[in-house]
């Protein structure tokens, strides 16, 4: 029996081929789930210890981040070799071992996958720096220099901060190209006008479907084409915030092509492959990405980086409905993820921050579509003021950013030994410190709790899918947002389902029906306290 054949037999089944379209998804950020040989840094043999804690939950598969071999400038999305596995994380050999347990449990695995840019170690970054000017090697990527010689080709900024060019041999007086970078300078980025780079990730693609990875997600999945000619910006710092909106980086029109090929591979597989990206436009532009022959779906990234206001709430949801009503594909819902601040900060402080994120999370998994937990998300964990001089996060240095305080590893335990539990060894300090009082928040104290947010998160997975077993949820259900007097949040999907988020000060009088869930306990009247959420079986 060959390596991939080994896995054919093991894929769960789906229930339906567009099982995707209501799935939930578990975040794990590898680095900080598990340390499974002690060194301080999450691992797959971490990993696969806690996948029976994550089929628990009731999530259909998991999403992992990048545990490819890299420098780790920017945790592993500065990949030098897309079809391995880093030392740091373990082995091919236990990545398979994980792929099966996975698989045995019913779990999915997506993995990600770096399109837009590599590591400055790749080999083919390395040789065509050594090729020099003008070389085939040299046309895999964007290098150049502005007219005089001693500037670059553009006034681009980088997502990082400081200019998207990086000179190649500073102080040389016979290779004066610079090259691009959207992201760190340790990050040259592909380019995709080149044709060999399309075949390149044709093969990338194909290593991981024959490995027997159910689908990938595609990071930065609008930006791989840049403008022809690459013009300057009309606004020297646009790049910064215009992976969404400037027209010289992302969303260019040839992009959809690379889907379309990417999807006929996806679905020349048995079962077939799912393609999710991360698409971070307005739900429209965002939807097209999405369209019958391209990705499966596009994570909802106008809906992921609300704070707690009702009437904004409202006003994405009905965007992306008609997105969907446009192109078909339905929303991915999120609230987390590893590079933004933790929704329990994020709303607010103190209790109602907590209260919100907790309603959130049941909101979410309530609305039509798929859904997207980030690991931590279902212990309603805060985002974590990591010390100056423990932070790594490569935008803090270059840009004042910090994605650190989203990455803190997972509390496992309720006492501290071997960083709550995160560790099999407490030799090592965790690669980012732990609060003193992370024990409270671990798993253990969640599970211990009948009243936490890990039980309600189990509860509502539970009921989600019973109520799809019996029809009254189904992955077609449109949703119709409304925001009543007082700031009670409704989205009807379907006939006899509803989703309530009480978003003002005072408790709403919530529609006729049968309450089946709540974040927090109606109150002595029935009514819904402010900060909380309620699902509802319309009569």
């Amino acid at each position: 029996m060959t390596f991939t054949e080994s896995h054919s037999a093991s894929h769960p089944e789906p229930q339906s081929p567009l099982w995707w379209q209501d799935a939930v998804i578990y975040q794990v950020y590898p680095r900080s789930f598990g340390d499974g040989d002690g060194d301080g840094v999450g691992d797959l043999a971490g990993l696969l210890t806690r996948l029976p804690y994550i089929a628990s939950l009731g999530v259909d598969g998991i999403w992992m981040t990048p545990f490819q071999p890299s420098p780790q400038v920017d945790q592993g999305y500065d990949v030098s070799d897309y079809c391995g596995v880093d030392p740091l994380f373990g082995t091919m050999g236990q990545f398979d071992q994980l792929l099966d347990a996975a698989h045995t449990l019913g779990l999915r695995i997506f993995l990600d996958v770096v399109p837009n840019h590599c590591s400055s170690e790749h080999p083919l970054f390395q040789a065509a720096v050594a090729a020099g000017p003008g070389s085939p090697e040299r046309a895999m990527f964007h290098f150049g220099n502005g007219p005089d010689g001693d500037t670059p080709p553009n006034n681009w900024q980088s997502v990082f901060g400081g200019s998207a060019w990086h000179r190649v041999n500073p102080g040389s007086d016979t290779d004066t190209e610079w090259y691009l970078h959207l992201f760190s300078p340790q990050q040259p980025d592909w380019n995709w006008r080149n044709p060999a780079v399309g075949d390149y990730f044709e093969d990338v693609l194909r290593f991981w479907f024959d490995m027997g990875v159910d689908g990938l997600r595609i990071d930065v999945a609008h930006a791989l084409f840049k403008a022809d000619g690459l013009p300057d910006a009309a606004n020297a710092n646009s790049v910064v915030d215009g992976l969404r909106s400037n027209p010289q980086v992302s969303d260019q029109e040839e992009v959809h092509e690379v889907y379309r090929r990417w999807r006929r591979v996806a679905d020349s597989y048995s079962p077939g492959r799912v393609l999710v990206g991360e698409v971070n436009l307005d739900p429209r532009r965002a939807a097209r990405y999405t369209r019958h022959d391209e990705m499966h779906q596009a994570f909802a990234f106008a809906f992921v980086k609300l704070g707690w206001d009702a009437d904004a709430w409202a006003a994405v949801g009905t965007e992306l409905e008609a997105a969907r009503r446009e192109h078909g594909a339905p929303p991915s819902w999120a609230l987390e993820n590893h590079d933004i601040v933790r929704s329990a900060t994020r709303f607010g402080r103190g209790d109602r921050g907590f209260l919100r994120a907790r309603a959130g999370l049941l909101a979410i998994l309530g609305l039509p579509g798929g859904a997207f937990i980030y690991q931590g998300q279902e212990l309603n964990l805060p985002e974590v003021d990591v010390p100056l001089d423990a932070r790594v996060d490569p935008m803090w240095a270059r840009g004042g950013v910090s994605r650190d305080g989203a990455r803190v590893p997972l509390p496992w335990t309720v006492t501290p030994a071997n960083t709550f539990g995160f560790s099999s060894d407490g030799a090592a300090e965790p690669w980012l410190p732990t609060p003193a009082d992370w024990g409270t928040r671990s798993v253990e104290a969640n599970l211990q709790d009948e009243n936490s947010t890990l039980h309600l998160t189990i509860e509502a997975l539970k009921l989600r899918k019973q109520l799809t077993e019996k029809e009254i949820l189904s992955p077609g259900d449109g949703g119709t947002w409304r925001v009543d007097d007082g700031g009670l949040l409704t989205c009807q999907r379907g006939e006899q389902f509803l989703v309530a988020v009480a978003m003002g000060d005072e408790p709403a009088r919530l529609p006729d029906g049968q309450v089946v869930l709540t974040s927090s306990p109606l109150t002595a009247e029935g009514l819904l306290p402010p900060d909380a959420a309620a699902w509802v079986l319309l009569r």
